[in-house]
């Protein structure tokens, strides 16, 4: 997890000034404490609290591609980068450094927007174009990685969480009354609104491109679903499974490119339990496995992670939660997930993190 934020005021406007981007930052420091790094210009700037994952030594951002026109942020991973890496290098790109980062800079300067269909990950970027004075924002097919924005007195400001936005002076922090209904009968905003009037989130699937001052918000990705019932299949349920398998063995086996240790959540149930024996059995990654336990009998279930745990020989941490473990952390959880939250679940999850 790292965070990113940024601002892109209108042509004309006072300069961005590095105390704004440093506030931003200082807001989100908890997603990303090993480094802070800014890049701005008269009318544009991006931060990055970085979480160091992959190349722990040079992927410092904001990156630059070979002549300094394209600047970009990132939060996440996209796990096939080596793959598209030698790719661009035949189509002349150099690199700095072995970061996905600097492959996604690079694919958009190739491809564009539909560099985002090329990429199987994770992430909430923004690419800032100084030639054409051009931002780019995008996120994931799933929205797995958060990405806000805002418009204020002709600024665009952005941000990995809205606590970043409304360090701004010029944003304020207002309850959304039509998005408080859809919590109560949803338990969250529907997309692309929050809890806050007039911040809202680039929706899953999507970018944003903003240029002269006009912003435009286009998916990229969706679900699709045949309008009539596909005609029955030869295939046997045998050679579906065997695809599944392979499928399921093949994304675990990708997010393990790491250059840091690699943990796995034990809950006991049947995907966690899951997707560790995948990691197990094909791969030979030491594995560290982390579970909750709770002093409420009637919501523990830490025999069951135990006999996992021990099933597969890892090295298995436990968290526990009393009620009082709970009542106390509740006022951090809903600062973390900016939402009214309508149950305790996310509070046990927080521990453990």
């Amino acid at each position: 997890m790292c965070g990113i934020a940024g601002i892109v005021e209108r042509e004309g406007a006072e300069p961005i000034r590095e105390a704004q981007l440093r506030q931003m930052l200082a807001m989100i420091r908890h997603r990303g404490p090993d480094q802070f790094g800014i890049y701005h210009d008269e009318q544009a700037g991006l931060g990055n609290a970085r979480l160091s994952i992959i190349d722990l030594s040079h992927g410092q951002q904001p990156i630059a591609n070979e002549d300094e026109t394209l600047w970009i942020v990132f939060n996440g991973e996209v796990f096939n980068y080596v793959e598209l890496r030698p790719e661009l290098e035949a189509r002349g790109h150099r690199f700095r450094t072995h970061t996905d980062t600097e492959v996604i800079l690079h694919a958009y300067e190739e491809y564009g927007p539909e560099c985002l269909n090329r990429f199987n990950g994770q992430w909430a970027f923004a690419i800032w174009d100084t030639n054409r004075r051009e931002l780019f924002l995008a996120r994931d097919r799933l929205g797995v990685r958060p990405l806000f924005y805002t418009q204020a007195e002709g600024a665009l400001i952005f941000g990995s969480e809205i606590k970043a936005i409304l360090s701004d002076r010029r944003v304020s922090a207002e309850l959304d009354p039509l998005a408080l209904d859809q919590i109560f009968s949803f338990w969250s905003p529907l997309s692309p609104r929050t809890a806050f009037r007039g911040i809202v989130e680039l929706p899953p699937g999507s970018y944003l491109r903003l240029r002269d001052g006009e912003v435009t918000v286009r998916r990229y990705w969706a679900l699709r679903y045949p309008e009539e019932a596909p005609a029955a299949s030869s295939r046997s349920t045998e050679a579906y499974l065997d695809e599944f398998r392979a499928l399921l063995v093949d994304a675990t086996r990708i997010r393990l490119r790491a250059d840091v240790p690699v943990g796995a959540y034990l809950s006991g149930g049947l995907d966690s339990s899951v997707t560790a024996s995948i990691i197990r059995r094909h791969t030979q990654t030491r594995l560290d496995t982390f579970s909750i336990a709770f002093s409420d009998p009637q919501f523990d279930e830490s025999e069951f992670q135990r006999t996992m745990a021990r099933f597969l020989g890892t090295e298995h941490q436990v968290v526990y939660a009393t009620h009082a473990d709970i009542g106390k952390v509740f006022p951090e959880v809903v600062w973390h997930t900016e939402v009214p939250i309508m149950r305790t679940a996310p509070a046990p999850m927080f521990l453990l993190s």
